[in-house]
């Protein structure tokens, strides 16, 4: 499947799934208050598919996967038989008002707990949180390729994507933060990263980067790819060679090589080059040479160069047993929804970019891309929209559930419901900021596309 109909497909998927659950929250709300329930609708526009219960309730699957509604009797939208006024909604109590408008975002905040246990129980493979390089902000810190990090300051790390996340929230507040560290050698250390010295222009989405933090899986592996005749690695490494060591000092990375070899030819005389060779270890006596480059200037070389740089393979996997899972999933749904919230209040701030709010042609690339990862990321990917579609919807906007629970919390002050004229312009008004922001969503997608 091509990455554009994989996008589209797994768009209406993940669509598809967390509206059903918002609606039916809604719906099955409405029925244990005694509201009858005109429509069910998945989608908008000509129902596709169609059919009716007992108790008069259309089920619709609809031609424009956009979202979808729950159509209730109310006496300010049609007229109510008089046998039935009492299953308008307009004539429930306040407190059954509220809680039929709430029913969707928890419906999707329950979603994300079922998704992550989910996503638990089947184990999200991710790399492991060790550092490859550490340079600026992070070597200041006292960081060194192999350590392992733990904790990035209260939140647990056992996977690259956990510290990638932390650390962007705590670089958007330029605040110092203390990481917890196992070093290659299995001592328990700290380091205390100064955020504030970062540029005001990084990019949040990564700022391991802007740190200084490179994780192991994305450094270029020593393994060597070609050899070049009549040069000191002639006859003595061989394609697919991966080397360890240069003159005793560990190497990590093909970009350790250089500055290790550079430093093996001022010291002079041969050195040792420490290999991995179809599961042997071996040492190779070897001596650089100078090569001029095209600049001007000398440098040492060996003669080589990198192999094929592929995607690496995980080497870590979050899993826990179905018990353990739930507390687990629970934990992680408050924790993203609190960094959700942040976020959120960050962009009304002015301290995150409006550039990272992404719309439907983002969704669909990220629901396509996480399918291709397999059913963890998948189910992760779902958690993550299930719970923003939650806080969306509970912002005070009008026409959100949020709005509609704002009008019902000034209705239980007041002690009356509002005007019609007052509902109107809230309408009008939320219309124009979800046009606004929709529109901005659209624009970023285009942008970034």
């Amino acid at each position: 499947m091509s990455e554009f109909f994989g996008s589209i497909w797994w768009w209406i998927v993940s669509i598809g799934l967390l509206v059903t659950f918002h609606e039916f929250g809604h719906y099955w709300v409405a029925k244990r208050c005694g509201v009858k329930v005109l429509r069910f609708s998945v989608g908008f526009g000509k129902p596709l598919w169609m059919r009716k219960d007992a108790d008069g309730t259309e089920f619709a699957v609809a031609a424009i996967p956009l979202g979808g509604y729950v159509k209730m009797l109310d006496e300010r939208e049609t007229d109510v038989a008089p046998a039935e006024r009492h299953r308008a909604f307009n004539q429930q109590s306040v407190y059954r008002r509220i809680a039929i408008a709430a029913a969707g975002p928890v419906a999707n905040f329950l979603l994300c707990i079922v998704l992550l246990w989910a996503m638990f129980v089947v184990g999200r493979q991710d790399y492991a949180p060790v550092v490859g390089r550490a340079q600026g902000i992070a070597e200041q810190a006292g960081l060194h390729p192999g350590d392992e990090v733990r904790k990035v300051g209260d939140r647990e790390t056992p996977t690259w994507g956990e510290v990638q996340f932390a650390l962007a929230t705590a670089a958007i507040d330029r605040t110092r933060v203390q990481l917890q560290v196992r070093t290659p050698e299995g001592s328990d250390r700290v380091r205390t990263l100064d955020l504030g010295e970062l540029p005001k222009d990084f990019d949040e989405l990564d700022a391991p980067h802007a740190i200084g933090l490179t994780p192991r899986f994305r450094l270029v592996p020593p393994v060597v790819g070609d050899v070049k005749e009549n040069t000191p690695a002639y006859g003595v490494l061989a394609e697919g060679d991966r080397i360890t060591a240069v003159d005793g000092e560990p190497v990590y990375s093909y970009e350790d090589i250089g500055p290790k070899v550079q430093a093996l030819a001022a010291r002079g005389g041969p050195g040792m080059v420490e290999v991995e060779r179809d599961g042997q270890r071996l040492a190779l006596e070897i001596t650089p040479t100078r090569s001029r480059e095209p600049d001007g200037t000398e440098k040492a070389i060996l003669g080589i160069t990198s192999g094929e740089v592929k995607q690496p393979p995980f080497d870590a996997v979050r899993r826990y047993g179905p018990i353990e899972a739930i507390p687990m999933a629970i934990t992680e749904t408050g924790q993203l929804a609190k960094d959700t919230v942040g976020m959120i209040g960050r962009m009304f701030s002015g301290s995150v970019s409006l550039k990272y709010v992404s719309g439907p042609i983002t969704t669909a690339r990220t629901a396509n891309a996480t399918a291709q990862l397999g059913a963890a990321w998948f189910l992760n990917f779902l958690a993550l929209l299930s719970l923003s579609l939650a806080i969306l919807n509970l912002l005070p906007i009008p026409l959100l559930d949020g709005g509609h629970l704002l009008y019902y919390l000034i209705e239980l002050v007041k002690g009356s419901p509002l005007s019609e004229r007052a509902m109107a312009a809230g309408q009008y008004v939320g219309l124009a900021l979800l046009a606004g922001l929709m529109g901005l969503a659209l624009f970023n997608d285009v942008f970034h596309w």
